[in-house]
């Protein structure tokens, strides 16, 4: 509540005191600006995912780029989790369609 209408003079002042050298003044105008950036774009060749057998060769390339220094191990972690959720769901897909064709066959009997 205290802060309730003085965003504007708050913010002026930080501006000025940026202007002025205050480095952390500097750095708190900055962020707001230009955010840090939490990621990075990678450059790492994957297969394009169509089968499980696509799945298990991006798993082997992003180990290998681990490896190799290319991704850290954190990215790796996020890269992994991308393609185990492509192959849950291509398994689930899979599964889907194997129950459609058990109850179409025990239909027509």
């Amino acid at each position: 509540m205290l802060l309730d209408g003085e965003a504007q003079a708050l913010t002026r002042k930080a501006i000025e005191r940026a202007l002025g050298g205050d480095v952390t003044a500097l750095r708190l105008c900055l962020e707001r600006i230009v955010p840090v950036r939490k990621e990075r774009p990678l450059r790492l060749a994957l297969p394009a995912l169509a089968n499980a057998g696509d799945a298990a060769r991006a798993i082997a390339a992003i180990t290998a780029g681990v490896a190799d220094g290319e991704v850290t191990p954190g990215e790796a972690a996020d890269l992994s989790a991308l393609v185990s959720s492509f192959a849950k769901t291509l398994e689930t897909s899979e599964l889907e369609a194997r129950i459609a064709a058990l109850e179409s066959r025990r239909e027509a009997q």
